[in-house]
């Protein structure tokens, strides 16, 4: 296996794990943000309160976008699988 190809699949792999992590991290990000702008505008300084609805809007956001991943990492799977072949020799 040459350096291009191990590469080539090293980057593969990140775009992918990145694809999926975005919606995810995003929107703890924005939810993260407005609430700790409603803190500070009305001083509330509790920890759950920051935590909660992060943890809240992820569960949602990763329901809505689980057939989105399981998609893609079905399809990077399978196009990992079908290139073996060519890998290996």
């Amino acid at each position: 296996m040459s350096f291009a190809v191990v590469s080539d699949l090293a980057r593969n792999a990140m775009m992918v794990g990145m694809l999926i992590a975005a919606p995810l991290l995003i929107v703890a990000l924005l939810v993260g943000l407005v609430v700790s702008i409603l803190q500070t505008v009305t001083q509330i300084q509790e920890q759950t309160l920051s935590f909660v609805p992060k943890l809240v809007a992820v569960a949602a956001t990763f329901l809505v976008a689980l057939p989105w991943m399981l998609q893609l990492l079905v399809e990077y799977t399978a196009q990992l699988f079908r290139s073996l072949p060519g890998l290996i020799s």
